[in-house]
């Protein structure tokens, strides 16, 4: 009997660690994906009943991205599904780039009823930080199938823009 605690003891150390193991790399990874959501004031077709909104509206939620860079530009990627381009506000700061943005909820009717929800509403803001100087005024944004894409040309001295998503 002892050896069946003692092996399942050891089996659930080994599942313990993996946990383990698989949290520090989701922080590692991800930790600056995570954005904080605030409360949203209107839902997408203008209705600002507050009672509209479901009670445990979650308020985090992951924004993914990447930083690439060649010769010339970094570009930036962002995951932002379920948006509006009209919904960026995307500026430079020294040599951070900050991307607010507001995602509206949209329902189908006021009597659903949910049984899952894991999408954040709101406004959030990220600040991504940039591997060199960049020229703003130059700078181009898109957004399709829920990716922003900044692209920021290179420069020797970096200043403050705004960038309009196109």
């Amino acid at each position: 009997m002892f050896e069946s605690l003692k092996k399942v003891g050891k089996e659930l150390n080994h599942a313990w660690e993996n946990l383990a193991e698989g949290w520090r790399e989701l922080l590692t990874r991800s930790g600056n994906a995570l954005t904080h959501f605030g409360q949203p004031v209107k839902r997408a077709d203008g209705d600002e009943e507050a009672a509209a909104f479901p009670a445990a509206l979650p308020h985090w939620s992951l924004l993914a991205g990447e930083v690439t860079e060649t010769a010339r530009e970094v570009v930036v990627r962002l995951e932002a599904p379920g948006m509006e381009k009209e919904a960026f506000d995307i500026s430079i700061e020294g040599n951070q780039l900050l991307v607010y943005g507001e995602k509206h909820w949209a329902c189908e009717s006021h009597d659903e009823r949910y049984h899952l929800l894991e999408r954040a509403y709101g406004s959030f803001q990220r600040l991504i930080p940039l591997p060199g100087a960049v020229d703003g005024a130059a700078a181009k944004a898109s957004y399709r199938s829920g990716v922003l894409t900044i692209k920021l040309p290179k420069t020797e001295t970096a200043a403050a823009n705004k960038i309009t998503v196109g």
